[in-house]
């Protein structure tokens, strides 16, 4: 039975991803329990922060699902999940305010959301390529094409590094908006920075997993050239 050493950097990558997807799970629920002073929901704060920031040309929807909330560029429209949208709890106002950021960013041609936009069909070329190209470059011996599959691949690592950026700093515009506009103050501020923060580390986690999954592609394809 063929042992393969190398799927242990996938478990430590899937290990990493539940552990940030649960913490921010339960930071979420937590912070979704305490209601904010102002009494606003998600939608009416988001509404709020677009005007104070001169954007009148932005769509807010309600989507369906848990923190499937996100900002299109290409719509312009600022999507709030089911969760989130009526909600005026501390974490819903946060995750609203965080959407609103890369809003801003868009308005202000932030580079690193640009440069986003252009490597995402890079990276869906990258996912799903590298696989197939990897597996019958090893099994039909082509080494070349084993080695492209890998640099496909680098791609998708190289998404996930500029995504980072990206959403730090809509974190950081909506804890400066949500601060200076009054929308939250003392422990409930606190709160929603727990909540972006927790937020921002699956991220973090998404990167480590594909830096993991890249090393294990490289040992793959370094193994079977040693083989033939």
């Amino acid at each position: 039975m063929y042992y393969d050493s190398t799927y242990i950097l996938v478990l430590i990558g899937a290990v990493i991803c539940l552990i940030a997807s649960a913490n921010v799970k339960s930071t979420y629920n937590k912070y979704s329990r305490i209601g904010s002073s102002r009494g606003i929901t998600a939608a009416q704060a988001a509404q709020w922060i677009l005007r104070s920031a001169g954007i009148n040309d932005v769509r807010i929807e309600h989507i369906s699902g848990d923190l499937t909330d996100h900002y299109s560029p290409t719509e312009k429209v600022l999507r709030l999940s089911d969760t989130v949208y009526g909600s005026s709890s501390v974490a819903a106002i946060g995750v609203a305010a965080h959407e609103c950021g890369h809003a801003i960013q868009h308005q202000v041609e932030y580079k690193p959301l640009a440069l986003r936009s252009v490597a995402v069909p890079l990276a869906n070329i990258g996912s799903y390529l590298s696989w197939p190209l990897i597996l019958i470059g090893i099994l039909l011996g082509l080494g070349g094409l084993a080695k492209l599959g890998v640099l496909l691949f680098v791609f998708v690592v190289l998404f996930q590094l500029i995504t980072l950026p990206v959403e730090f700093n809509a974190s950081s515009r909506a804890m400066e908006i949500l601060e200076s506009g009054g929308l939250l103050a003392g422990d409930e501020l606190s709160g929603a920075k727990k909540v972006l923060k927790a937020a921002a580390m699956t991220y973090v986690a998404a990167l480590a997993s594909a830096i993991l999954q890249l090393l294990r592609l490289v040992l793959l394809t370094r193994s079977s050239d040693r083989k033939r």
